[in-house]
């Protein structure tokens, strides 16, 4: 199974979803993780839908990101999924849909497939989408190379982005630990940042369009990985 679960954006399922996040993920992450949240005044700016673009580095990131959204938000944002990891059993693809509101996407290359219309399908109806450009989750907390399939989705739906860098979350829930680990005595500090909106400027290309998130999770303290284009064009520019 590799579909979208439609029936996860239901009312029913929103609600359902709600309490998951607020009274099941909300407390188990704070048994383990002391969080903090920046930027709220930047979503107050912007009318959604967005297309949020998130660093990755742990499974906990998407509760963690959608408990930092205030409700108005989170009630409206579903989740790009990859989807040969958690669409490859019924089972697992409905319970990831309902808690979360995952989208399932295919992990091939830069762009979306002309048949990976899901993402299409829940921006054109007024969702705002959570993506993780890099593809996968980091193995040492720092950000990867930023893949462009959310700026080719926000020129195409004309929609703005918002950057949003997670800190704190390799060091609590590493990839391979099938649960959080304790931080001695002191819980492990983690942090969730929303960043100013910005819409792709006409004509710009999509590297440059997703260096913009780069630079801001550079702002926040990240590690990155500057794309080879968008570093030359910058160079050319200044020259």
């Amino acid at each position: 199974m590799k579909r979208d679960v439609a029936w996860a954006r239901s009312g029913l399922a929103c609600a359902v979803r709600e309490v998951i996040l607020s009274w099941i993920f909300r407390p188990l992450i704070a048994v383990y993780a002391r969080r903090t949240v920046t930027g709220h005044e930047h979503l107050a700016a912007v009318t959604g839908p967005v297309v949020f673009v998130a660093n990755h580095s742990s499974h906990m990131d998407t509760p963690l990101i959608l408990r930092a959204l205030p409700w108005s938000w989170r009630r409206r944002t579903a989740v790009a999924a990859a989807a040969d990891y958690f669409y490859t059993r019924a089972v697992l693809a409905h319970a990831v849909s309902l808690a979360f509101n995952t989208v399932p996407v295919t992990r091939k290359g830069e762009t979306p497939e002309p048949g990976e219309t899901a993402l299409d399908h829940v921006l054109s109806q007024g969702w705002s989408l959570l993506v993780f450009a890099e593809g996968t989750r980091s193995r040492d907390g720092s950000v990867g190379r930023l893949r462009s399939g959310a700026a080719l989705l926000a020129t195409a739906h004309d929609l703005p982005i918002v950057p949003v860098y997670v800190a704190g979350t390799h060091a609590t829930m590493p990839v391979g630990r099938g649960w959080p680990r304790r931080g001695g005595r002191r819980r492990h500090p983690v942090r969730v940042a929303f960043g100013p909106a910005f819409r792709p400027a006409a004509g710009e290309h999509r590297t440059e369009v997703m260096e913009h998130v780069r630079l801001f999770f550079e702002s926040q303290g990240a590690s990155t990985t500057p794309d080879k284009r968008a570093a030359a064009a910058r160079t050319s520019s200044t020259a």
